[in-house]
């Protein structure tokens, strides 16, 4: 059985990427106390979580009409990670899950592990945390992903600043 840990409640919750757009690496950091937690994540589990999220609250929203509408609202300079980044592990996996009694969203991250290796070893994190924590870092990951690459007014992909091979544009008349 893989390492479990739980950060119930985080006193903190963001994600960030370092690096140059199209070169980024996205992560998931949660603070308790002393205690620092910094994983690894895919710009697209950044999106898809923030996405997901919003859908996990309607549904809570449905299920429990009198909570209290989570803000999201966040302070840039306080959303970036604050070093030694140090990542835990690469997250393959995550989820969502909701502790009415407490009034906590977890969130749940399972370590990304390879062919060669036994599912039953990957590491898994519970981050505990408040509606409005979760809100707000999924709207500053959504707000982050977007300031990647542009995009190419052709054929919609990235465009790297290096040069952008375009399909669209590969010589043939339509």
């Amino acid at each position: 059985m893989g390492e479990e840990i739980d950060l119930q409640p985080v006193s903190h919750i963001t994600t960030d990427a370092i690096g140059q757009p199209g070169k980024r690496v996205f992560y998931i950091q949660a603070w308790q106390a002393t205690r620092t937690i910094t994983l690894i994540v895919e710009k697209i589990q950044v999106q898809s979580l923030a996405v997901g999220f919003e859908q996990f609250l309607a549904e809570l929203h449905q299920r429990y009409p009198n909570l209290p509408e989570a803000s999201g609202d966040y302070e840039e300079e306080q959303m970036h990670i604050q070093p030694p980044v140090d990542p835990m592990f690469r997250v393959g996996e995550l989820g969502l899950g909701y502790d009415m009694e407490n009034d906590l969203i977890v969130l749940v991250a399972r370590e990304l592990v390879g062919e060669d290796e036994n599912p039953e070893d990957a590491r898994t994190v519970r981050f505990w945390c408040t509606r409005a924590q979760m809100r707000a870092m999924c709207r500053w990951g959504m707000e982050l992903a977007s300031r990647g690459r542009p995009l190419c007014p052709q054929c919609g992909e990235p465009m790297d600043p290096e040069g952008h091979f375009c399909p669209k544009k590969n010589g043939h008349k339509h």
